[in-house]
């Protein structure tokens, strides 16, 4: 963001865009930026993020880092208004030298207002523009600190134009929902961080977003699965689209392509549910049926996209949600052990009814399931799966916290599965499913604060920072549950998900470092949809960019 910023401003310099000021008599439009969605440019801490500058109270106030130009803060509207007035209430950290600034795409930016001589206190400014976006943008502090702002208001009137059905209520950059205390982020300003989530994520979606086969349908293509397209890949593009909206223009151009996939792909079991499999034409194949996998995160994203859009555009994302919450509740819910089966393809009385794979038990997932549908079927789904973390953790691999990646015998005594069950001969052992577990347990654990989550979490950052001696270029691709290596090598996969637990460890910053700085070195392997959607979403967690619907 900070790089885009500076260009920009160099750019507006080359245009010197005129400045239209209105007497003040003349801007009688209404406040229009009360609670609506904002991202600065950086914060001085978690407890002064941009969000307490449109709460409409004049004793919250956001704040930059201080001592270091440019900054920014930026209001999204929701829909393109016109702008006629913008009011600053400064607190002592003040600029002196900056611009109000709007934008319709929150991209290309126009100045409303530009000043060298600002004292702060209160800068009550009659203005003339439009846009969806409204920025002031800083480059000359007032003081030794930073840029802080009491509130800032802008007065207008939507021009019934834009908007995209109600704006983004949580863009990427915001960080509207704070974390759980004590939670670590990788050192480095926020904006920094930002940067490169979103520069990731443009190389990932050049390599595996994709628009084939007609109909208005986007997927994201999986080279390294079975088939071309599979449900798995297709939850992650959901998930991602949802979340990267306002860092990308075309989030929801490409959420609505991946939900016209959805519906035009439906299990040949649960209708409501993905089919897992298509091939290169698109056709579902292998029966048709669904992969719990899968189905967890496209459920997951419509709930982002109800909260980001809201449903009543194209899709009705709330609706299709809870339709597929209670077909996943249906046929991919043991309703004996609570747990999660593999797909809706296991009944009662086959070999796979008591099987689960742990990298499914997406405990923040079931947690907005419950808030979505208010079925508390949910609360004792969660419970059964976090108790069976903690039990597996401490019966089969206290020394390591490792999990297998399918579980046998949930309706009796549940255990790693003891040799090939469905996939590989290292189905009981921390492989190519399970190696998604740190990420998924620690999501829960910096979002909601649970002490179960943080425990299972802290214990698995523990033993790999041990084990590699802080060294995250040591951490091997698999584990047997006492930590033996599997085999030698790096892959994203592996030790981009450790990111996460380390997160829950205050006394683990510099191994967090090195992780987020292992990410960030590694190319993006445009041959493993897999690898690259996991490490994605794992920068996305750990730039404090992930919330929970």
């Amino acid at each position: 963001m900070r790089r885009r910023s500076v260009s920009l401003l160099g750019l507006a310099g080359l245009l010197a865009v005129p400045l239209t000021v209105l007497p003040q008599a003349q801007a009688a439009d209404g406040l229009v930026s009360t609670g609506k969605a904002v991202t600065a440019s950086s914060v001085e801490t978690s407890a002064l993020g941009p969000g307490l500058a449109v709460d409409g109270s004049a004793a919250t106030r956001w704040a930059s880092l201080e001592g270091v130009d440019p900054q920014w803060i930026r209001i999204d509207l929701g829909a393109v208004h016109t702008i006629s007035r913008v009011k600053l209430d400064w607190e002592q950290a003040y600029g002196k030298t900056y611009r109000i600034q709007t934008s319709a795409d929150g991209s290309t930016w126009s100045d409303v207002y530009s000043t060298t001589t600002g004292d702060g206190a209160t800068d009550d400014l009659a203005v003339s523009g439009s846009g969806r976006y409204v920025r002031m943008y800083g480059t000359g502090r007032g003081t030794a600190y930073g840029y802080s702002l009491w509130e800032f208001e802008v007065y207008g009137a939507p021009t019934g134009t834009g908007g995209g059905g109600g704006g983004t209520a949580v863009p990427f950059g915001s960080h509207l929902k704070p974390y759980a205390a004590g939670t670590l982020k990788p050192s480095g300003s926020q904006a920094a961080l930002d940067q490169k989530v979103v520069d990731y994520y443009k190389r990932w979606k050049s390599a595996f977003v994709r628009q084939n086969c007609g109909n208005g349908w986007y997927q994201i293509i999986s080279p390294d699965a079975d088939h071309p397209y599979v449900a798995e890949a297709q939850g992650y593009g959901m998930v991602v689209a949802a979340t990267m909206a306002g860092a990308d223009p075309d989030a929801k151009k490409i959420f609505d392509g991946l939900v016209k996939w959805k519906i035009d792909h439906p299990s040949s079991v649960n209708p409501n549910l993905l089919a897992a499999e298509q091939d290169t034409a698109c056709r579902s194949v292998n029966g048709g049926d669904g992969a719990t996998d899968g189905d967890m995160d496209v459920a997951y994203g419509l709930l982002l996209a109800d909260k980001q859009w809201g449903s009543t555009g194209t899709y009705d994302y709330k609706d299709l949600a809870l339709k597929h919450i209670a077909a996943i509740k249906k046929d991919e819910l043991n309703p004996t052990t609570k747990l999660l089966k593999l797909g809706d393809w296991t009944s009662s009385g086959d070999q796979y009814y008591y099987l689960s794979r742990t990298s499914d038990w997406m405990v923040d997932h079931f947690r907005a399931f419950r808030t979505a549908t208010g079925d508390t079927t949910w609360d004792a789904v969660r419970t059964a799966h976090q108790t069976q973390i903690s039990r597996l953790q401490s019966t089969y691999a206290s020394g390591t916290g490792l999990l297998p990646d399918f579980v046998v015998n949930t309706n009796t005594t549940p255990k790693p599965a003891p040799g090939q069950v469905l996939e590989d001969p290292n189905d009981g052992a921390y492989w190519w499913n399970a190696c998604r577990t740190p990420w998924r347990i620690a999501d829960d654990a910096v979002t909601s604060g649970d002490a179960t989550s943080l425990a299972a979490a802290r214990k698995l950052n523990g033993w790999i920072k041990t084990k590699t001696g802080g060294d995250p270029n040591k951490i091997a691709i698999g584990y047997k549950l006492n930590g033996t290596a599997i085999s030698s090598g790096s892959e994203a996969a592996f030790f981009a998900p450790f990111t996460v637990a380390a997160m829950t460890d205050p006394g683990s910053q510099a191994w967090l470092d090195a992780l987020w700085n292992k990410m960030v070195a590694t190319p993006i392997d445009t041959g493993s949809y897999f690898s690259a959607s996991i490490q994605l979403q794992v920068m996305i967690t750990a730039s404090g960019n992930h919330w929970v619907p």
